[in-house]
């Protein structure tokens, strides 16, 4: 390294031990002490060929690369040195048009300066067209000469960068509304760095980048707090905590979620703001159900709803009877769901957007599961269909939904190879969605249910982890998905194990839908235990049954009869298997559910 920067005249060799001593070999302070001994007339000549000038009997090496940095800054000429800190304060790419406007320098005093900051290798140029630009060599050296501003000169200058920005880009200011959140927020200019950080939030949730929507937006909030408190400015606050619950939500931040939306919730009450109360219970109510809180959720639901229909808001009303909706599936009462479910899809348009998803189909998704739970399966596709096709084009939460939607529908129905690739999809954008479990759970169930039993545990496994972390309204189906995939590959222990903790979930968050599908798989592992579990297998049959008829849950009824048909055939009782048999292949047949009806039919 060193012969390419200095050269190979044998008369280097001294200096050379010398460089690489002070610096054990450091490539970055071997580069900037070369260049020291450059500006110190140690070095003269051009690199790869310099000659030294005088003896050295020894080299200062600065004990840290930003002394280090520090020290050829302070070399500067006074004016370059002004110029290289304005450039820092403008970020680590300088356009050129900016740095003009705000160093307020004559333009061939700017252009000798920038050669020189170019020849000592500060800064390079990086592109020409359309607009001239410079980049600092290193983000260390652009942090060095930031770092050796006063606060008060780097606030002056952030604070006229912004309205130097607005002034040369008024037609662009969307392309630079990162950069004006930016040096509005350092520039302390509180007003504008709550609009522009706003709109940076909107810019990035719109695209998806959740994490950079919420840091946005919790910035915009910072800004805000910096303002005189007024009626307006904590209107502000609220509808910022709302927009972050949206960034937050995909991403399952749960306890962040719960911070903001309980602060929002104080401060519409104490302002008497019903509209946004609403809008904060009604978010409440999803936080809720994605926690598994299920009672609170339906309280809150229930208030955001009614404060819509008392102010008339035709709008809110449809979300709130959606978000009603979500919870009465999540609690079982499917009737109640696909009741209310119908009418926000009749109801809403199709740009209309729950946070950063859009209602039309959020919607058609809870109402497809729901009718799907049913056994109304033509309806339930039909509605998949309709998502993909308003999805395509929108964000990744948006997508994961609709992929998820058809996946499951026809996973419920037993057509686990049409499933598959829907599912598979989604999992590829449900990376950063709160559907990462269910989509994962649902496509591993697919992969067992099809003979791929060592990837399809693979996945149910993580769906049990994933559901714990994001989102434990999940977590309920995922361990009945796991227990199903532990009995697949003979694991009965291990099954038991899944069904009753899952048993147990339900009945305390009140998840009857679920608990009734957590007596079956009970059911299916007893009769897995012969010749002991036949007694017990029948009870949990039973009790599954009973709860089924009474949510309307047409396949896990049918999935009962055939589990006892199966049951009372390998014990003898032959009338009562032929009548559960019967019973369950003219159900399968009634819902056109083809796979089960081949089994059941197999046993006769």
């Amino acid at each position: 390294m060193l012969d390419a920067l200095l050269g190979s005249d044998a008369t280097l060799a001294p200096l050379k031990r010398l460089v690489i001593e002070r610096t054990e070999g450091n490539p970055f302070f071997i580069e900037e002490s070369v260049r020291s001994l450059v500006e110190t007339g140690v070095l003269a000549g051009e690199r790869g060929a310099y000659r030294v000038t005088r003896v050295v009997q020894g080299l200062q090496v600065p004990a840290t690369a930003q002394a280090m940095l520090a020290a050829r800054i302070d070399r500067l000429d006074p004016e370059d040195k002004r110029l290289l800190q304005a450039a820092a304060v403008i970020g680590t790419d300088v356009p050129f048009s900016l740095l003009q406007a705000v160093a307020d320098e004559p333009e061939d005093r700017l252009h000798r300066g920038l050669a020189q900051l170019q020849a000592t290798e500060f800064l390079y140029e990086t592109r020409l067209f359309p607009d001239l630009e410079y980049t600092f060599r290193h983000a260390l050296t652009h942090e060095v000469a930031y770092g050796g501003l006063l606060a008060e000169r780097r606030r002056a200058l952030h604070a006229r960068i912004v309205e130097t920005i607005e002034r040369l880009y008024p037609d662009r200011l969307a392309e630079q509304i990162e950069r004006l959140a930016h040096h509005a927020l350092r520039g302390e200019v509180w007003g504008k760095a709550v609009t522009y950080f706003r709109q940076a939030g909107a810019k990035a949730a719109s695209r998806s980048a959740y994490r950079e929507a919420a840091t946005c937006f919790e910035q915009a909030l910072i800004a805000l707090g910096r303002l005189p408190e007024t009626r307006e400015t904590i209107e502000h606050d609220i509808d910022l905590r709302c927009e972050l619950r949206s960034v937050l939500f995909p991403l399952g931040d749960h306890k962040r979620i719960f911070e903001h939306l309980s602060a929002g919730e104080a401060l519409a009450s104490a302002l008497d703001d019903q509209p946004r109360l609403g809008r904060i219970l009604g978010y409440l109510s999803t936080h809720f159900a994605a926690s598994a809180e299920h009672v609170r959720a339906m309280e809150a639901s229930e208030r955001a709803l009614s404060i819509a229909m008392a102010h008339g808001d035709a709008a809110q009303e449809i979300e709130m009877r959606f978000r009603l909706a979500l919870v009465h599936h999540l609690l079982g009462d499917y009737s109640k769901a696909i009741d209310l479910g119908r009418r926000v899809v009749e109801s809403v348009a199709h740009d209309v957007l729950s946070g950063y998803v859009l209602t039309s189909v959020v919607s058609r998704f809870w109402l497809g599961w729901s009718l799907a739970e049913h056994g109304e399966f033509a309806e339930a596709i039909t509605l998949a269909e309709e998502a993909g096709q308003i999805a395509e084009g929108a964000g990744s939460y948006t997508q994961a939904i609709a992929c998820l939607g058809p996946g499951l529908v026809h996973f419920s129905k037993g057509d686990v190879h049409r499933a598959i690739p829907p599912l598979e999809r989604g999992l590829q954008v449900s990376q950063v969605t709160i559907f990462l479990p269910l989509t994962t759970s649902c496509l591993g169930s697919a992969y067992a249910l099809s003979g791929r039993t060592a990837e399809g545990l693979l996945l149910l496994e993580q769906a049990v982890e994933q559901a714990a972390s994001i989102a434990r309204g999940w977590q309920s189906p995922v361990i009945i998905n796991l227990g199903q995939g532990y009995l697949l590959a003979e694991r009965v222990e291990d099954a038991m194990r899944l069904a009753e903790r899952a048993l147990g979930l339900t009945h305390e968050r009140k998840e009857r839908g679920s608990e009734a599908r957590a007596l079956w798989l009970l059911g299916e592992i007893a009769s897995h235990q012969d010749p002991w579990g036949v007694e017990k297998a029948e009870g949990q049959y039973r009790r599954s049954l009973t709860s089924a008829e009474e949510l309307g849950m047409r396949p896990l009824v049918a999935h009962c009869h055939l589990g006892l048909g199966k049951l009372y055939r390998r014990t003898g009782k032959r009338q009562q298997a032929q009548e559960h048999l019967v019973t369950a292949a003219s159900m399968y047949r009634e819902m056109d559910m083809r796979v089960w009806l081949g089994q059941a039919e197999a046993e006769f």
